[in-house]
This record gives C-alpha cells, structure tokens and sequence, in this order.
C-alpha cells in the first residue's frame, strides 16, 4: 500500500492496517523496519500500535533495507512489515507486509486484510528500537552467502540514494574486500531517491568514471532493486543483469532447470539470447510477485524484472538489490573480464519504446479491446518486434511498449498505439 504520507496514508489508516494484519496473518512477534523518509518514525508508530491492538508484539528494527527484514523474518520465522515508498519521492510513504519467514502473502489473505481495515486504533504506548544488530545480521549473512574477499582487488562506486541501504552496502561491499567509493549515503529525510539511485544514476555513471572503478552499483531507496554501470559510464539495467546472472548460476551448477524467469516487460533481445544460451524463459504479468510465484511455483532459481528487481530464491525470499549487484561484481571477478564486455555479450537490445496514456479508468482488458489494432500493428514489425498494451497496476494509466528492429520504428509504432488508446479511452 503506497501514497502520500499522512495524506493518503494517514497514521490513522496505518493503524488500522497493523491491527487488521495481525488479526488475519497472526498475533506473536512482528519485526517492523522502515526505509529513511521522515515520515517513517510516525507511521512506524502508527502501525506498531495497531499491531498491538490485536494482540502481536511488534519489535521495530528502525532503518533497514527490505531484504534485510525480510532475511530476518526468514531466520526468525517471523512476519514482518516494511515502511516504504521504495523508489518514490520522500513525501510518498507506504507499507509492505511479509506473511511469517518474509513471504509473500497470497491474494486471500491480502483480500482479509483489506476487509479487516476499519476500526481506531490507541497509538499512546511507545516501543523501544532494536539496536543496529539487525542491520550486522543481514551483513554477516550476505558476506557469508557471497564469501569473503570474494572482490579483492574491486573498485566498486555505491550509489545508496539516501535510503535504507546506506549503512549495509558499503559495510558489506567493504568486508567482501572491494575498494569502496560511495555516494548519496547522507539521508536527511526527504533526499532519499532525490535525484539518485537506481532511478537516477547520472551520479553514479560520472562517479565510477571519475574514480576509475570497475563497476558501480545504484539501489532504490529500500534496497530491493538494483541498477549496474560499468567501467565506462555505461548503465546495464535488469535484463542484462537477470541474463549474466542465469549464466553465472549455471557456471556454479545451481540454475535448476536451466530457467530463468522475467515479466513481459523483459526486452526479445533477452529472449533471444538466452535462447541461443539454451536456457528457458518463463515469462509472467508484471511484478516482483508473479515472478516469485513462477519461480516457486517451478523450483527456479532466479528471476527479476528489467527494473532490477532480482530475485535469488534460493537465497532469499524477495528481490534483494545489494545480493544481487555484489553477486555481478564477484562474476567480474571470477570471469576477469570487464563489466562492459559481460554485459556487451550477454545480449543485443532491441530498441523499446514506452508511451504512457492518462486515462479515466484502468480498463483491464484493453489489450483484448485493441486487438485487431495491435495485430495489424504487429504485421509492420516483420516478425522482428513486439507490442505489449496494458493497463498499469497503480495509476490510472494505460501503458503502450513497443520493440522493434529500429527505434524510429518502435517510436512510430507506439505513437500510433497510444493515439488509438487516447481517441478510445482517454
């Protein structure tokens, strides 16, 4: 749940979202984290009350990246909610709510939840933080998975966009025996994502030049997605990261199935390439959570989105940026080779382009409504292309993606699409 802090999100809504999930998910302890945005203590408190209410003992862990709460409802087998507007602005706040060992709820108990959410809740008792030993154990964990000194010999630019990964990811990265340069770890409470991070990694890509790093890496402001430049500025977003990751599983011998799971999102040259790897793509809806669910579902061992939401299921229980952009540095180690050169390989890009349409209302089905436009659109493309139309899953938006050969192509076509969804629906 996301919107504006104590606006659309008021502390009165938070606390009847704690009471409400502890009364369906379960009573008993619930870790509670938040990322750096200022209205994180209020809402902490506001939802630490409402937990209260029905009877759990909240046990709040302050600032701490989500998979760091998640890692630790994993090894406590606890649930855990996580104060958040991940890459939104400071003044956005929201809530993700993990079921008991840091998993996903499933649909039923999302809907309980909702129907749940009525009553006031008493926010008077104060609780007290637990210390920074919840941020060591997440390090500890992460430097034993990946192994240490794993990147001896590293130059590896951070980029923490003032938000919750600003005390684990040099600390981590450090202990793995990289040289360590880092960039927006200042959190003041309302720069966290500000012009930085994985949404904004200008900083980032003059940094790693400047200093002559081999890598950098930008996470959003929980931590759970991760975005890689390498040595010469250049940015290397999720898919080719979810492609070298498949390819460094499988040089391990522990990408079961030979699979790799994306979302639709996911560019064909991805497709391609792993095809020509001989690894399958399962492919699913847009979200970190359909991804979850196929690679649960499927016992696979990784999957993410072209955002740079990774997930290593094997190795944690949601998308987790700082695992996965340390894991793409210990390949560069491991291989020799730069990251430019990885990434170069791994895959060809097909030029994508993304139009956005403002609309009264999401319309659900508009890519069966539009069908014969987007086939005959599909037909320019000569088989080298794709279209994806759909609603998004959190604005009133319908979002048109097209891939084609060329961009002036893909552009044209999407232009097209987007005036067709704006005549019928805009």
């Amino acid at each position: 749940m996301r919107g504006r802090a104590f606006d659309e999100l008021s502390t009165d809504y938070v606390a009847s979202l704690g009471r409400a999930a502890a009364e369906v998910v379960g009573a008993g302890k619930w870790l509670v984290g938040r990322d750096t945005r200022e209205s994180g203590p209020a809402l902490e408190h506001a939802l630490t009350a409402g937990l209260r209410a029905a009877g759990a003992e909240p046990v709040p862990t302050g600032v701490l990246p989500t998979p760091a709460l998640a890692y630790l409802a994993m090894r406590h087998s606890v649930p855990a909610a996580m104060i958040t507007a991940s890459h939104n602005p400071w003044a956005d706040n929201g809530v993700k709510i993990f079921a008991a060992g840091g998993l996903k709820l499933t649909d039923d108990v999302e809907r309980a939840i909702e129907a749940a959410i009525s009553t006031a809740v008493d926010r008077s008792d104060q609780f007290d933080v637990v210390p920074s030993s919840a941020v060591t154990a997440y390090c500890d964990h992460l430097v034993e998975t990946i192994g240490r000194d794993m990147l001896a010999g590293l130059r590896i630019v951070l980029d923490c966009a003032n938000g919750a990964m600003f005390e684990a990811a040099p600390q981590v990265a450090r202990s793995l025996g990289a040289d360590v340069i880092v960039i927006h770890a200042e959190p003041n409470g309302r720069n966290i994502n500000d012009h930085c991070g994985a949404t904004h990694p200008v900083d980032l890509r003059l940094a790693v030049v400047e200093h002559a790093a081999d890598l950098g890496l930008a996470f959003d402001g929980d931590g759970d997605r991760v975005i890689a430049v390498d040595h010469l500025g250049n940015i290397v977003d999720g898919d080719r990261m979810i492609a070298l990751a498949a390819l460094q599983l499988r040089d391990e011998g522990r990408l079961t199935h030979d699979t790799v799971v994306v979302t639709v999102m996911s560019n064909l040259g991805f497709h391609k390439a792993m095809t020509a790897a001989g690894i399958n793509v399962v492919t699913t809806a847009v979200g970190d959570r359909s991804v979850l669910e196929a690679l649960e579902a499927g016992d696979y061992s990784v999957g993410g989105e072209q955002s740079g939401h990774i997930i290593y299921r094997h190795l944690a229980t949601t998308g987790d940026g700082l695992l996965a952009g340390l894991r793409l540095a210990a390949y560069v180690h491991q291989t020799g080779q730069p990251l430019a050169d990885l990434a170069g390989k791994v895959m060809t890009s097909y030029p994508q382009v993304l139009v956005n349409v403002k609309v009264a209302d999401r319309h659900p089905l508009v890519a069966t409504e539009l069908a014969d436009d987007i086939a005959a659109a599909q037909q320019t493309l000569d088989g080298e292309g794709r279209i994806l139309v759909r609603p998004s899953g959190t604005e009133p938006l319908i979002r048109v993606m097209v891939e084609a050969a060329t961009h002036s192509l893909a552009q044209a076509t999407a232009d097209g699409l987007a005036a067709l969804v704006l005549a019928r629906f805009g």
